[in-house]
């Protein structure tokens, strides 16, 4: 029973990272421009970028490889989603799917075409790429994933227990 709650959590959670991830992406394109709008003066600005890259625009000729390994990370994690007993990791597998998921709707229906879509990025901060609500997902699922590894955290009871 735990495990099924937990599995419908992961998927609930990634869904709804994604729904978030959608809509606001919807609402950039429909009202946000190249032109920087200021909301707390230069600390946080709306932006509108189309990244054909990977993070922070890196390797804009490769989005294709992007796209497969969006797909092969998807499929890694619904496939062994079943094997989680940990809440945190389970969380951790949710935020990361949610967010591959966004990115990879962006990927698969975007312009310039199937499987070569651009990504929508919309928040800037000072000194940081401009990002999306998908990639701020995945960041915190890598930061989480650092703080459970740390401390010694399995995201498997190694017990052989069933709970």
């Amino acid at each position: 029973m735990r495990r099924t709650s937990l599995l419908q959590r992961l998927f609930s959670l990634a869904l709804l990272v994604w729904a978030i991830d959608f809509l606001t992406k919807n609402w950039a394109v429909k009202n946000l421009s190249s032109t920087p709008r200021k909301i707390i003066g230069s600390f946080l600005q709306l932006t509108l970028l189309r990244n054909p890259g990977a993070a922070f625009s890196l390797a804009t000729g490769f989005t294709i490889i992007f796209t497969a390994l969006s797909i092969a990370v998807a499929i890694f994690i619904v496939k062994s989603a079943p094997k989680i007993t940990s809440t945190w990791w389970m969380v951790v597998a949710a935020l990361v799917l949610g967010g591959v998921l966004g990115n990879l709707t962006d990927r698969i229906f975007r312009e310039p075409g199937f499987l070569y879509g651009h990504v929508i990025d919309w928040i800037e901060l000072p000194h940081w790429p401009i990002f999306n609500v998908a990639d701020s997902s995945i960041f915190i699922a890598a930061t989480m994933a650092i703080l459970l590894t740390a401390r010694n955290i399995s995201p498997i009871d190694k017990s052989g227990s069933n709970e």
